[in-house]
């Protein structure tokens, strides 16, 4: 019998992949224990008398890293082997998790402790990050890839349900070493699916990226994509004021509705469940609604989730209401991220994806320090009301910049032909000018301008650090674009960037052009006297 198109069965699609399946569980359990962790060290500040701000410093060390490291971390995903690199990680942070299991058992924890090792623990989120969303086209076939992504989603908040609740009666019953514990035992488990992954060998490319040389081609990418920026612009004004419930929660729980550490891990665990819900039934909405149109509803229901918090002090409508909240939360990640993803190439995912961690955790943290400094002064519930109303105005004022689309083929065209030489080039030599001359006629020009503007950011993404026209003085019809490169190496690189999109965008212009042969293309390449003395002209 046929499924309907976006239901459940169409969603689980990617689980048929073995190896995405074992990955999938093994973060989904390590998910869980980072979860335990998270829960011991919010509650053992409050246990040592911290008060709002140090609650929300925990929030923001945790999210602080991934602020500072996302994107060295994304360039890190792009050019090493990713099975290795989350390997190394996984044990970094088993190593964090050990040592504040012994500081627990010897009764040595301290907030400055916790701080600086919620610290760290947030390093190796930093590093992990970008790697573990990079892999997932390596898992599942292209036509599944959103699925995929919302799988993960779905398994971190399957790991929000379970981990915090179970961590909060761990800690109840067993105390924070055990808890600490836990959770050392859960990064074993994902390094043994690590192990057993049997990565597809890639093949080497000739033109292999350097850090710094990725690092900048990544950040060249952000600076040109306007619907990146779009994404991100969203994504941090959403977070900014969203973030007071994550950073103010442990004080509901304690103070506002009296209590322990179990009935927070309940809480944490209501979140992660009604993420599931929301996750079960997120298909359907998907189908029926725009991704504005959910992310205004998530705002909506986030919001409405903190006022009941600050004025309802009940223990029964603070579960129902963070049941609501997970809802509404996994909506907006998974929003976001499906946009993002869709508006990437591969060559650039982990670098721009990580400049999106950025976003969230950097507006994660500083709205956790904003909010956390407020409610010392005026108090959690006017704080809760406070950036509810934001939130609410916020979701409004961004309706003016919808999201970009994600359907464009950002697969490689492999259209432009080898650059002509008549001796090798060194691929670490430059800069490199582009000179493409377009013959059109003069009534058609203004036309042919604002298509070849667009096409300039396909050349500014894939590469290109600076960008131009020019006309000839004395034929006002042979118009020349020219663009920018730093190396060989990066253009030819750029060549093999260009995508199925921006190949229709370049058919726009060349229809402009008149003649029998295409555009004329030019290569200059940088040349300095001293390596023409010495006879290296490609050197």
């Amino acid at each position: 019998m046929a499924t309907e198109q976006g239901g459940l069965a169409d969603s689980l699609r990617p689980l048929k992949h073995a190896t995405f399946a074992i990955l999938w569980v093994a973060t989904v359990l390590g998910n869980t224990g980072t979860f335990m962790r998270d829960i011991a060290s919010s509650w053992m500040v409050t246990e040592l008398g911290g008060g709002p701000a140090a609650v929300s410093l925990i929030q923001a060390a945790g999210s602080l890293p991934i602020f500072l490291l996302a994107i060295p971390a994304g360039v890190l995903s792009d050019i090493l082997d990713r099975r290795r690199f989350l390997i190394a990680v996984q044990v970094l942070l088993a190593c964090v998790s050990a040592t504040l299991m012994m500081l627990a058992a010897t009764h040595n924890l301290s907030i400055a402790a916790l701080v600086a090792l919620t610290f760290v623990g947030g390093i190796g989120a930093a590093l992990i990050g970008p790697t573990w969303q990079s892999i997932v086209p390596e898992l599942v076939d292209r036509s599944e890839l959103k699925d995929a992504v919302s799988l993960n989603s779905l398994g971190v908040n399957i790991a929000r349900a379970i981990g915090p609740a179970a961590g909060g009666l761990i800690l109840a019953g067993m105390g924070a070493a055990v808890t600490y514990g836990t959770d050392v035992c859960s990064y074993f488990l994902v390094i043994a699916a690590l192990v057993w992954w049997r990565r597809k060998s890639t093949a080497d490319t000739a033109l292999p990226e350097n850090f710094l040389g990725a690092f900048r081609a990544g950040l060249r990418f952000t600076k040109a994509s306007r619907e990146l920026h779009v994404v991100l612009i969203r994504a941090a004004v959403f977070f900014a004021f969203a973030s007071a419930v994550w950073a103010l929660l442990p004080l509901v729980a304690r103070g506002t509705l009296h209590g322990g550490a179990g009935f927070y891990g309940v809480l944490m665990g209501a979140v992660g469940a009604g993420a599931i819900l929301g996750a079960l039934l997120l298909p359907k909405m998907r189908a029926r609604c725009s991704a504005d149109a959910l992310l205004l509803g998530a705002a909506l229901l986030s919001a409405l989730v903190m006022v009941i918090l600050a004025i309802v002090p009940n223990k029964l409508a603070a579960f129902l209401a963070l049941l609501v909240l997970g809802g509404a939360w996994i909506m907006s990640l998974t929003t976001f991220n499906g946009v993002a993803q869709g508006i990437l190439p591969n060559w650039v995912r982990g670098r721009a994806l990580a400049v999106y961690l950025t976003v969230f955790n950097g507006a994660m943290a500083a709205g956790s320090i904003g909010w956390g400094a407020l409610a010392e002064a005026v108090g959690v519930a006017p704080t809760l009301i406070v950036s509810a109303a934001g939130l609410v105005v916020a979701a409004f004022v961004m309706r003016a910049m919808p999201l970009p689309s994600a359907e464009l083929d950002l697969s490689s065209a492999h259209q432009w032909a080898e650059p002509l030489t008549t001796e090798p080039v060194a691929n670490d030599r430059g800069p490199v000018l582009i000179l493409v001359e377009y013959d059109v006629a003069r009534e058609r020009l203004a036309a042919f301008l604002v298509v070849l503007e667009r096409f300039s950011i396909e050349r500014l993404r894939d590469g290109a650090y600076a960008w131009g026209v020019t006309q000839d003085s004395g034929n006002p019809e042979r118009v020349v674009e020219w663009f920018m490169v730093e190396s060989w190496a990066e253009h030819l690189r750029q060549h093999e960037r260009f995508s199925h999109a921006g190949a229709d965008i370049q058919a726009e212009a060349l229809a402009f052009h008149r003649g029998p042969q295409p555009p004329l293309v030019t290569h200059l390449i940088g040349v300095s006297a001293r390596a023409v003395a010495q006879g290296l002209p490609s050197s």
